[in-house]
């Protein structure tokens, strides 16, 4: 990670316009007509499932695809409403209500942006796989729970939003399943799966859309008896009209009880662009521009809550529809989000005509895809610590909700650095002789090995020296039983860098030192890391000359020292 430097923002429509030609456009055109097709379904549902309008999607899918092409750092990212936000949207909504969604969304859409300007694109694909793998499958087993009410038509309303409760209204209200809406249900659901085996080329989703809502239409027209729930009859006629403009109160009250929400939404945001832009350059070769992708997604969430839509991410599966369709450029996503256009213009009065239980169907299978069962499988068999994370992270998702998981899931994350990086750091102790090339790949032929004389201890750091080696380092060094030195010398060599707290600590451990009449000498101190001692005023405490570029310097100052004052000192004396 680099905080300097020039800003990193060059989406790559930018470079991809500067030798397009007629056959990418062709390539672009064809794929983006069957992503946008793709995306229809996909859009409606995510919207209806997080509690807003059909329109709502739409819309979202419209403006935020648009600019995530526009402005990404990925080639052949599609962006707009994911499954992944289905929960932290509905929960927000039932709390703070659309307005309060429309802020988090904008604060969300700003802390993408500060990601990226500060170059945290890298640091976020960084996160541990068993917490990606924990949050995905929390959420997928969420949006199930949440469509049961549509697929058997239960007919339930005002159901609580917590998991536990949920289910227990479910198994409470099984009397009440409608036999017509669940055989609805049941053959999207066999459209969805089976569609694919005929042809590839044909979208489940939409396939079953198109076949259920005609079968269902005639069906009301020659039995009127059989009511089978539609996207109208729930939301009203819909109609074409273009959105409104929406603004928006914001004070420190409404950014303070809205800014644990937006940080929720900008880190899930973050983790699914890049894991589906990871996924999309192993198969196109390509390497995404992580920190404008964080921008351009960033720039995609601000816009969205302007024409009342929902939070923007990358999508993976329609990212992966533009890749087998041939889109090799943003160029295909901006199409995608023109086809949206038209058909929301000209074709938005039929979806009122959608039965709610195809849409569960959708979302039900959406749900499986994300659940990644089989890696959870495959994660059985990785260390414990892994699949306790993985557990752990899956469980808050579930039981709790999305922005509990996601900060602890954080926390987790950081605890098992830490711990792998203590536990790959290693604090040595030398007397009487030093091989000053052990641990390096020179043969032993090539091996000077010095002389300590009595007096004389060297404790070597290999590793990065932060606040966890600090404690370390500094209980090695009283619990060193025997005589108290003469000289310490710290040995540096391997130290990459030196956080406040190791400097802090290292301080104290060079006043005590001295107090107990110790001298202290560092060696093998990097340029950087030097020059970040110098900062702290560590030169002035032990003298310039006490920092030594080399052990070999290091230990003929150290024997000196010894020499002059004599022999060491029993411990305690």
């Amino acid at each position: 990670m680099n905080l300097t430097g020039k800003i990193e923002f060059r989406p790559r429509l930018w470079s991809a316009l500067r030798s397009y030609g007629t056959k990418k456009l062709q390539a672009d055109l064809t794929a983006g007509i069957v992503v946008g097709i793709v995306a229809l379904p996909l859009a409606i549902a995510f919207a209806i499932a997080s509690g807003v309008s059909p329109s709502v999607g739409l819309i979202t899918a419209i403006v935020g695809g648009f600019m995530v092409s526009a402005f990404g750092g990925n080639s052949v990212q599609i962006g707009g409403p994911t499954g992944a936000f289905i929960v932290i949207v509905y929960g927000i909504i039932a709390r703070f209500g659309l307005e309060g969604l429309a802020v988090a969304t904008l604060m969300a859409g700003l802390i993408l942006v500060i990601m990226g300007l500060f170059r945290l694109g890298t640091v976020i694909k960084f996160i541990p796989y068993p917490i990606v793998v924990g949050f995905t499958a929390g959420i997928a087993l969420t949006i199930f729970s949440t469509q049961v009410n549509d697929f058997l038509g239960l007919g339930l309303k005002d159901l609580p939003s917590e998991f536990l409760p949920k289910w227990g209204v479910y198994f409470s209200n099984l009397g009440a399943i409608d036999p017509a809406t669940v055989a609805v249900a049941v053959v999207s659901l066999g459209v969805i799966i089976f569609t694919p085996k005929i042809s590839k080329r044909l979208p489940g989703a939409l396939t079953a859309i198109v076949v259920v809502t005609i079968a269902t239409y005639v069906l009301r027209q020659w039995h009127p008896s059989v009511a089978v729930t539609t996207i109208g009859d729930r939301f009203g006629n819909l109609s074409a009209a273009m959105p409104e403009f929406h603004g928006f109160h914001l004070d420190m009250a409404t950014i303070n009880m809205l800014l644990p929400s937006a940080f929720t939404i900008a880190v899930l945001g973050a983790i699914e662009s890049l894991l589906s832009a990871t996924v999309a350059d192993g198969y196109t070769g390509s390497h995404t521009r992580t920190n404008t992708e964080l921008i351009g997604q960033g720039l995609a969430n601000i816009a969205v809550p302007f024409v009342g839509g929902i939070p923007v991410t990358g999508a993976i599966a329609r990212t992966m529809t533009n890749i087998s369709s041939g889109g090799r450029t943003p160029v295909a996503g901006i199409i995608h989000a023109v086809v949206l256009l038209l058909i929301y213009i000209f074709l938005m009065p039929l979806i009122s005509y959608v039965p709610m239980a195809c849409l569960a169907a959708v979302l039900m299978v959406v749900a499986y895809n994300m659940s990644g069962w089989r890696t959870i499988a495959g994660l059985l068999k990785a260390p414990k610590s892994d699949v306790s994370v993985m557990a752990v992270t899956f469980l808050l998702t579930v039981v709790f909700d999305l922005t509990i998981a996601i900060e602890i899931g954080l926390l987790l994350a950081v605890v098992l650095f830490l711990r792998r990086v203590m536990e790959n750091t290693e604090i040595r102790v030398y007397s009487e002789q030093l091989d000053v090339a052990e641990g390096t790949d020179l043969d032993s032929a090539h091996h000077e090995v010095l002389d300590v004389r009595p007096g004389v201890e060297v404790y070597e750091i290999d590793g990065p020296f932060f606040f966890g080696i600090a404690t370390k380092f500094e209980e090695l060094m009283r619990s060193t039983p025997g005589e108290k030195p003469v000289v310490r010398i710290i040995r540096m060599r391997k130290v990459p860098f030196v956080d406040s707290t190791a400097l802090h600590n290292l301080e104290i451990l060079i006043s005590s030192s001295q107090a107990d009449g110790i001298h202290v000498v560092l060696s093998g101190v990097r340029d950087n890391v030097r020059q970040t001692l110098i900062n702290a005023g560590i030169d002035r405490l032990i003298g310039s000359d006490h920092i030594c570029d080399h052990i070999s310097k290091a230990v003929v100052m150290a024997n000196e020292i010894a020499a002059q004052e004599g022999q060491p000192r029993l411990a305690g004396a």
